[in-house]
């Protein structure tokens, strides 16, 4: 049975897309069978992965009930893709019947036997896609930028992961906080990471130790439908990713002494 991982935070542009895919492509590396679910709207994991999202089925279609979800996932060099679009944006309004937040973990439960990772890249808002995410998960990683407001985002949503366990995923947990863009150079970065450390109490969780350090490949590597870990591999994005992977995986009792 898979691990499932969503990658969460309501706040854009803190780097879920990049963790996400560094996650699929880091795991893939080292022979696991992994799948990557596209949740937001904007398509950004299959897009930065080289597929062609405009043209395809999508998980919209498994959610609605059009598709098998075998039928829609795709292949790509960092593993199978569940593309998303666009046409996600209207689940807000069109999911509105009972049992709707267990949409993705039914869909999911019909392969989850087919893959050792499922990692959720999750739209940066909480609705009803981030609860289906949370439903369908196991773990969760909170990905940041050493900023305030994105502080303020990861601060907000405690309330939304005690209501899915509490509802609907008892066993739902935060398997840590990752720091990116961090330049431990800069004061502003480390008051945020003292700050970070009080509300991953909150949590119930830790701030990882990887932090992912800023790198211009991170810019490029979608700009190629690839991740940073295939672009430029000896990065220090790349390298510090590859340390996270490490980190989550002693979480799932695969403790591994390779490091990168």
């Amino acid at each position: 049975m898979a691990a499932i991982i969503a990658i969460t935070n309501q706040k854009g542009g803190v780097g879920k897309t990049t963790t996400a895919s560094s996650l699929l492509d880091g795991l893939h590396q080292r022979g696991a069978r992994v799948l990557g679910v596209d949740l937001d709207p904007q398509g950004s994991l299959g897009f930065c992965l080289g597929l062609d999202i405009e043209n395809c089925a999508t998980i919209y279609d498994v959610l609605k009930g059009h598709r098998n979800i075998r039928d829609v996932i795709l292949s790509s060099e960092c593993g199978d893709i569940l593309p998303s679009n666009i046409l996600l944006s209207a689940a807000e309004l069109e999911f509105n019947r009972p049992g709707r937040e267990f949409l993705l973990k039914n869909a999911l439960d019909e392969i989850q036997d087919e893959y050792d990772y499922i990692i959720i890249d999750t739209p940066p808002a909480l609705n009803v896609l981030t609860v289906n995410a949370y439903v369908a998960a196991d773990g969760l990683v909170v990905p940041m930028a050493p900023e305030i407001l994105s502080l303020l985002g990861v601060s907000q949503i405690r309330e939304t992961i005690d209501t899915v366990r509490r509802c609907y995923n008892s066993r739902l947990r935060v398997l840590g906080i990752v720091l990116n863009k961090y330049n431990q150079r800069l004061t502003l970065n480390r008051d945020v990471l003292d700050m970070t450390e009080q509300i991953a109490q909150q949590l119930e969780t830790q701030v990882f130790q990887s932090k992912i350090r800023t790198g211009v490949a991170v810019a490029e590597a979608p700009a190629h439908g690839e991740s940073v870990l295939s672009y430029a591999p000896t990065s220090h994005p790349a390298r510090d990713f590859r340390l996270l992977i490490n980190e989550i995986l002693k979480q799932y009792a695969f403790v591994t002494d390779e490091v990168y």
